[in-house]
């Protein structure tokens, strides 16, 4: 269980990392970090969500007779100061361990995720993975991890403090560039010691990319998908300049990314043009496959 900011995740799978047989997937749109991500908070109403969608879980998990079970929490409950309590809920009601990892430890799973479904190469990538609380990003290649960093500028947060008027005013954009030059710092000086070849997005809104650019996208078919020249250029300036109802009109955008993606496009971006990276691939595996990859040993 991929227990996120905006969504928690349910895998159950049998096999071994490199061929294994999904038996349950589910994503449900908890939105845990609703109006009070940027206050260290779960409020009452997203609270309840997850702890009905743990005890669905469980009832999941009994009926599949799964017997081995990790849950993974990241940066929601980990700055939440009701965060212990929530985990307490779920140990009571649903009967689940949680185990909230740091930012260091979720970019790690991150990378294992990535590395299984065998996009990586010889060359040096940059994975960035845009959570609802944080964004990870990780420099590696197939032979191992070399650098990695979460930082908490999530989609949630970015949309609570930047996109308030629809379509996202200029003004706006600048403030969230600005306020990404001042925040990325550690990322900057690492890729400068550490030269990247492309960029690759893990999961997430890189999935809703695809499914905008190209109508036969299917996610339950898709490991990997690489964006052709100006694809992701044009279709994060399409949503950019779009309405909330436009885009909540789109079959291909998910209702928890109708807003989101917003300014996931516009991190996409920044990130693109910032480090010269116009070679870009999505990769569907993400941190629920590094956690399977290290269960499967």
């Amino acid at each position: 269980m991929d227990l996120g900011t905006n969504t928690f995740h349910l895998l159950i799978a049998e096999g071994d990392i490199d061929n294994f047989r999904e038996i349950v997937h589910e994503h449900i749109a908890v939105k845990l970090g609703e109006g009070g991500i940027n206050k260290g908070m779960i409020l009452p109403v997203p609270f309840e969500r997850g702890i009905t969608t743990m005890k669905q879980f469980r009832e999941q998990i009994a009926n599949n007779n799964t017997q081995n079970i990790k849950a993974i929490a990241t940066s929601a409950l980990r700055n939440a100061s009701n965060g212990k309590e929530f985990i307490e809920r779920v140990k009571t009601e649903a009967g689940i361990d949680i185990e909230i990892v740091n930012g260091d430890r979720e970019a790690s799973f991150i990378y294992s995720g990535v590395k299984a479904s065998g996009l990586l190469s010889d060359h040096n990538s940059l994975i960035m993975d845009i959570g609802g609380g944080s964004v990870e990003f990780i420099i590696g290649n197939q032979s191992g991890l070399i650098w990695k960093q979460s930082f908490e500028i999530g989609a949630a947060r970015l949309m609570e403090r930047f996109h308030h008027t629809d379509p996202i005013p200029s003004v706006s954009i600048e403030a969230l560039n600005l306020y990404l030059d001042h925040t990325l710092t550690d990322l900057f000086k690492a890729v400068e010691q550490i030269p990247v070849h492309d960029l690759i997005g893990s999961s997430g809104a890189f999935e809703t990319f695809a499914e905008l650019i190209d109508n036969s996208f299917d996610l339950k078919k898709t490991k990997i998908y690489h964006f052709e020249n100006g694809d992701l250029t044009r279709i994060t300036d399409h949503i950019v300049h779009s309405t909330h109802a436009e885009r909540e009109a789109n079959k291909a955008i998910i209702a928890v990314r109708v807003d989101m993606i917003v300014v996931a496009s516009l991190i996409t971006r920044y990130i693109m043009q910032k480090l010269n990276l116009n070679e870009v691939a999505l990769c569907t595996y993400s941190l629920k496959e590094g956690v399977l990859a290290e269960m499967m040993g």
